[in-house]
């Protein structure tokens, strides 16, 4: 097997922000309307993409629990996850794409999946730029519903969990 040490950066990389989506499913409203949608659809949206794009999404199961629109927050859907099968969805998520990246090459990071037309730096990329973006707005709701500002990870090693919420948000100033 060849070199792997950019697959490991990135390893590395995706671990606070599966904890920093972790930490928005543990603080938001999920009840709480954002654009149209209660906020625990926009987490499975989120989640979803995650676990079809990352990897290879012309190669791709579709989770157990998922009927067609579950994953579109701007569609109906009678189906209602919890906020444990969210997180437990996550962790799924978690595992697979973290073997995912123990399987791989830096060489391989150039290379299109199997009927894919992005390199699997590309969804990787992609994934980071989704997920880090519902999180934000997960974590801009929860600031205007609550007034507090959910923990944020920038790197695993410096984490430490003291608590879910990092701080009181008012008047555009974090009170610690």
């Amino acid at each position: 097997m060849g070199n792997n040490e950019l697959c490991m950066i990135i390893k590395e990389m995706v671990k606070p922000n599966f904890l920093n989506i972790r930490t928005s499913i543990q603080t938001y409203d999920r009840d709480a309307m954002c654009y149209g949608a209660p906020c625990w659809r926009w987490v499975y949206h989120a989640l979803h993409s995650a676990d079809k794009w990352f990897i290879n999404p012309f190669v791709y199961t579709e989770p157990s629990f998922h009927v067609e629109g579950l994953d579109d927050p701007e569609k109906a859907c009678s189906v209602v996850l919890s906020d444990k099968q969210l997180l437990e969805y996550l962790d799924l998520i978690v595992n697979k794409t973290l073997e995912y990246l123990d399987s791989l090459t830096d060489e391989m990071l150039y290379e299109k999946p199997e009927g894919c037309s992005y390199t699997r730096m590309e969804l990787v990329l992609r994934q980071f730029r989704h997920i880090s973006f519902h999180t934000g707005m997960l974590n801009g709701q929860t600031i205007l519903e609550k007034g507090e500002f959910p923990m944020w990870v920038s790197e695993v090693d410096k984490y430490v969990d003291d608590g879910i919420f990092f701080g009181r948000y008012r008047k555009g100033k974090i009170i610690l």
